[in-house]
């Protein structure tokens, strides 16, 4: 079982900017897609970006051009460099994995996720 761990939340202004990292026990790039995914009170869970072992990235709309995902060079730390928030990025970011890239586009849980990290954005 893999575990993981996110940290980095917090409480910014609109405009500003949090790195979040997840570190997980194993970091199964050669056989899973990783990434992060978020849910807003009241809302669904929102796939936002995904990572494969060769650098490949993918971005929901939502976040293109402001939201970065990114793995260390060791493939064992996963990043998400968030700029410019906006007030609707409120919400809990969970680091994943599972086999489809991105990985939202696979039904049902991620193979392996955290307990997530609050990041809460003011106007």
């Amino acid at each position: 079982q893999v575990h993981v761990a996110e940290s980095g939340g917090g409480s910014v202004q609109a405009g500003g900017f949090l790195r979040l990292s997840c570190a997980p026990s194993e970091y199964t790039a050669d056989r899973y897609a990783w990434g992060w995914f978020r849910q807003a009170p009241g809302n669904g869970r929102e796939g936002i970006a995904s990572i494969l072992r060769d650098g490949s990235t993918i971005y929901a709309d939502s976040v293109k051009g402001r939201f970065t995902i990114s793995q260390n060079n060791a493939k064992t730390m996963l990043y998400l460099q968030m700029n410019i928030l906006k007030p609707e990025d409120t919400a809990i970011y969970y680091c994943a994995a599972g086999p489809c890239f991105p990985l939202w586009v696979c039904s049902g849980d991620p193979n392996y996720w955290g307990q997530g990290t609050q990041v809460t954005v003011s106007s």
